[in-house]
This record gives structure tokens, sequence and C-alpha cells, in this order.
């Protein structure tokens, strides 16, 4: 087949899926708020930030999550939020393989943007699956990256506004995705962002057609009854093995402070490819003793109510959630200044210490600091606590009640 004929193809087939999913919607159909999500069974900050959304909405919404794929039996951070309905467009396990689904896997997403992250998990398959899920429906779609912010103003979909989230700071995308948001963001009912350099930075990528932008940040889960042991002698940090996440940083800055600290320890929570660079990193640094790989924790607050000090190393953030469990749990926190995130968070010396970005021999001060200062230790964990307060679902969630109502709103009077 040659290059005009498949793109002659393509085009069709772009046709008939708009033309199906922008169906007029039934006015009688009850209003939902469909959260669109990589991976709902998955782990990190995006995903737990969106489960205690849902949970939150689902008190007084009809609630449906739509994970792009499913490969797990069971949800990593354990269930799902009460009340809601999760489904996923491409049920990766084994018993749930159709002949339909392997030949359309093979083709190529029609809407997803290519330059993407994780575009390789969208096919013609997904496309269809989510035309017929959002088929007919009424209410408001929410966006949790940018090519699910993207296809979901490409479908357009008549019964439902669409608002997009940013989970990471703007730096972190791509020039290819960066111009693909300017030319379809304007189409956003609202774009909501993290933190105010966010909305500062976002709003002048997007001006003059910027939509409405609102920073609401993330918030923490209900976590009571969860408390750090401020006398422990552990160092926790917790992520995935992934270079953003600034590891082998950390691993450096405890060598420094390890031989002066004998009865310390270092555990690093999370999987990813870095492992075995990692493992080699701490074999190198004689600190096998001291330092630990743990794999992932899927009951982190275990981890929490064990350890006095948790570290952020990361090389960049969106809004680092598990910063914020740490610190909702009482720990002392020591933050890299990365963007974006820390800075809001953490008034150094007051609920926590904030140590330049990528600064080695800063974080091996910081860790210093608090390992021999139990007294700093408790203060900065007891206001860390309090901090966490003020990000709440209690406190955060009437803002997007309101967002939520605004949109709806001024999509129905279109």
């Amino acid at each position: 087949m040659s290059r005009r004929v498949k793109r002659a193809v393509v085009r069709t087939l772009r046709r008939i899926i708009l033309r199906y999913v922008r169906a007029k919607p039934d006015p009688e159909a009850p209003e939902v708020v469909i959260i669109l999500l990589m991976s709902a069974w998955g782990m990190g900050g995006t995903v737990r930030s969106a489960h205690n959304l849902a949970g939150y909405l689902a008190k007084r919404h009809e609630v449906l999550m739509i994970s792009v794929y499913r490969r797990a039996e069971q949800p990593f951070f354990g269930t799902f939020p009460s009340g809601i309905e999760v489904t996923a467009l491409d049920d990766q396990r084994p018993e749930a393989e159709t002949k339909l689904r392997r030949a359309l896997k093979s083709r190529s997403s029609l809407f997803y943007h290519p330059k993407e992250h994780h575009a390789h998990n969208f096919s013609l398959w997904t496309d269809l699956r989510l035309a017929r899920l959002l088929r007919g429906r009424r209410g408001v779609v929410i966006g949790t990256r940018p090519g699910l912010n993207m296809l979901a103003v490409d479908l357009a979909v008549p019964g439902l506004a669409t608002v997009g989230e940013e989970q990471m700071n703007l730096a972190t995308h791509s020039s290819a995705v960066q111009s693909a948001m300017v030319r379809r963001y304007s189409r956003l009912g609202a774009l909501v962002v993290l933190t105010e350099a966010d909305r500062e930075a976002y709003g002048r990528l997007l001006d003059p057609n910027s939509p409405r932008l609102e920073r609401i940040p993330n918030t923490v889960r209900a976590m009571e009854g969860v408390r750090a042991d401020m006398s422990a002698t552990r160092v926790l940090a917790a992520g995935r093995l992934h270079p953003q996440k600034g590891f082998n940083l950390l691993i450096a800055a405890f060598a420094q402070v390890a031989p002066e600290a004998p009865d310390w320890h270092l555990r690093i929570c999370g999987r990813g490819r870095l492992r075995s660079a990692l493992q080699r990193q701490i074999d190198d640094a004689e600190l096998g003793g001291a330092t630990q790989l743990a794999g992932p924790a899927r009951n982190l607050d275990e981890e929490f109510a064990r350890a006095s000090i948790f570290v952020l190393s990361s090389r960049f953030e969106g809004f680092p959630l598990v910063l914020l469990e740490a610190m909702h749990a009482g720990l002392a926190v020591v933050s890299f200044d990365c963007p974006t995130g820390p800075r809001d968070i953490i008034d150094d010396h007051r609920n926590g210490l904030l140590v330049p970005a990528a600064d080695i021999d800063g974080m091996a001060g910081a860790i210093r600091e608090l390992m021999r200062d139990e007294k700093l230790r408790r203060r900065c964990g007891a206001a860390a606590a309090e901090t966490a307060r003020a990000y709440t679902m209690d406190a955060i969630g009437p803002q997007w009640d309101r967002l939520l109502q605004d949109v709806r709103a001024t999509t129905s009077r279109r």
C-alpha cells in the first residue's frame, strides 16, 4: 500500500470514529466525571492523586476512571476508592486477549500524540475502545497528562466538558508536545496545574489563547494513626528507580555521612530499570550494610512509621506527593529545591530542610544535621505534619467542586 493510500485510509478512519463519538448525547443520561489515567492499577504520585480525587468526587458524582492499560490483577495501592467504576481500554492480561484486540493493537493510534510519553501504549484498539466509552456521555472528562488532555480535546464529545491536568512542570515536555499544547489547549474548559510557577509558565506558553488556568495542588490521602518514629535511625526515600528521582545523588550524599553514623541506615523503596546500577553504586561505596534497595512498598505507611527522616532527591518533579505524605506522617524531610513543588511546601529549617538542586554536598550536610539533632528532627516533623493538613482532600476538594461546576455550566450554555 502506497503512502498516499495509507494517509487516505487514516483520514477516513478518523472521520468515522469522530462521527461516531460525536453523536448527540442523551439528554436524560446521568452526568458523570470521567478521569483518564495511564494505569489505574499502577504506582506513583499521579495514580495516587487520581485515586484521591476520584474517591472524593464519588461522594457526590458518578465517577468513571478509564485506565489506558491494565496488566495487574489487583491495584498497586490495594483497593480502588469506594463508589467508582474502573475500566481499562487495553486489558493486557493473557486471559483478556481476543482476535480483534490482537488485530487492532498492531495499528498506531489515530489520535494520541506520537511524541508524547507512553505513545506506545496507544493503538487503533484503544482509540475505538475510548470512543465507545465516551459516546453519549454527559459531564466532565479530566485528563492527567498532555497526551490524554489533547486526546479528549480532539475527540470533542458533545456532552463532555474537558479539564486538563498537568502533573509535571512545563520544562519536562518536549518542544513538539509544547507546540501541540499551544494549538490545542485553547479548547480545554480549564487547565489545572500544581504550583504558581506552573501557572505562570503555562500562561506564558499559551498566551494569548490560554484556557482558564487553575492552581490546585495534589492532596495527601487519609493517614490516620500513621506517625514517624523520631528516635529511629533510618533515612527513608521512595519512588521509581529512574534518573528523575536522583537516587544516585542520594546514595553519593549518604556515602559521605554513613562512616560518621554507623547506627543509621538508608532505605530506598521502589522498582525500576536503574536497580542494578544503583546496587553497583552501593557496593562500590561499601554501603551494603547501611543502604538497602527495598523494592516497591505496597504499604508505605509502615515504612513511614519506622523512619525519622525522609529524603526527596529528585532532579525534577511536578508536585511530589510522597513528600507530602512523609510530612503528613511527621517525618523530618530533606529535599532538593528541584523544579517544581518542594519550594512551595518546605520552609527551610521550619518544617524541613531545603537544599540547592543536585547539590550532593548540601544534601549530605542536611542529612547529617538532622541525624545529629533529634530536637531539630522533632521540631521539623511536627511542623511538617501541620503543613500537610492544608493539602488534605477536605481542604483542597472544594476547589475541584467549584471548578467542575463552573466548567460544566459554561459548556451547557453553548
